[in-house]
């Protein structure tokens, strides 16, 4: 198995957790690691272990708690390498460490996320973001987005594609068979038949019903206060909520610092640590390395399960 991990941005704890996530005796030995990013800050943390490969990208010299928007460039080209490699088939997977959108943006970069990168990168099929962790698995209809927009991006054709590669990539990557998905409403109380918002009714429901009529096992809208509840209690196999703090709000309180990003839709396989750079705590030898742990091992299943499924 071979797994790329990308630092993200050097003044972060990528450095930090991605050191410590290849220290001996964590790190599986039936892996081959190649890092892509500033080696130059990981080894600062802790040096590599032999036979870890490195791709280094280095634009601006940072230091812990520091970040510089000149060092973005950097970061953009790590990813964009490491995903090249997941496409050329010289890696099976890849796990990313934390990038701050603001200084992308402030040195110019107009990608919101490591998703909507990735998806360029790749430049075929429909990413959708998901994050699992504990007895959760949580995709989003819409993610990196102001929440004055949800609403008016919403529209039938894009859920039911969304719920397409949601369940596809539950067979096939995460190995389950028949997967139940329920459906998050956009309103409280899923709109309370018209009271509080028609989109339940003019777009969500509309979705659901063509996936189902597609083989899906997709049921809703329903309302996300209760929901998340009854996915944990193992009624569903995953939720998929309407926008980013909807889903992420409660998967995070269930799971957080053991749950993973993964990116479906795409012709690679990617995982994530589930928390930011943590600027505040960078270089102190705090940061927690478990999602990190958590992306690698989940990467790796992944990766095993399509090897199966294309067997």
């Amino acid at each position: 198995m071979r797994i790329g991990l990308t630092v993200g941005d050097p003044a972060g704890i990528g450095p930090e957790i991605v050191a410590a996530a290849l220290a001996p005796g964590l790190a599986p030995a039936q892996i081959d690691f190649c890092v892509y990013g500033d080696i130059e800050a990981v080894e600062r943390s802790s040096p590599l272990p032999a036979g870890v490969a490195q791709h280094a990208f280095q634009s601006a010299r940072v230091a812990p708690g520091k970040p510089d928007p000149a060092a973005a460039t950097g970061v953009v080209q790590s990813i964009q390498a490491a995903a090249r490699d997941c496409l050329a088939g010289n890696l099976d997977a890849m796990a990313t460490g934390p990038i701050s959108k603001e200084v992308l943006g402030r040195a110019g970069f107009e990608f919101p996320g490591h998703t909507e990168l990735l998806a360029e990168v790749a430049g075929s099929g429909r990413a959708v973001m998901l994050l699992v962790g504990g007895e959760l698995r949580v995709a989003l209809a819409t993610i990196h987005l102001a929440l004055r927009d949800v609403a008016s991006s919403l529209e039938t054709p894009g859920l039911i594609d969304v719920l397409g590669v949601l369940h596809g990539d539950l067979v096939r990557r995460f190995g389950i068979g028949a997967p139940r998905i329920a459906v998050c409403g956009l309103n409280p109380h899923a709109g309370e038949a018209g009271r509080f918002g028609d989109e339940e009714a003019r777009i969500i429901e509309p979705a659901v019903l063509a996936a189902r009529e597609h083989g899906i096992d997709a049921q809703g809208p329903f309302s996300a206060d209760s929901l998340f509840h009854q996915a944990v209690a193992g009624r569903y196999d995953a939720v998929l909520a309407m926008y980013h703090d909807q889903g992420l709000g409660p998967l995070k309180v269930h799971a957080f610092g053991r749950a993973v990003n993964v990116t479906l839709g795409l012709p690679l396989i990617r995982t994530s640590v589930d928390h930011g750079t943590a600027f505040d705590i960078a270089g102190k030898g705090s940061a927690d390395v478990g999602s990190m742990v958590q992306a690698i091992e989940l990467a790796a299943m992944l990766a095993e399960n399509e090897r199966s499924d294309g067997a």
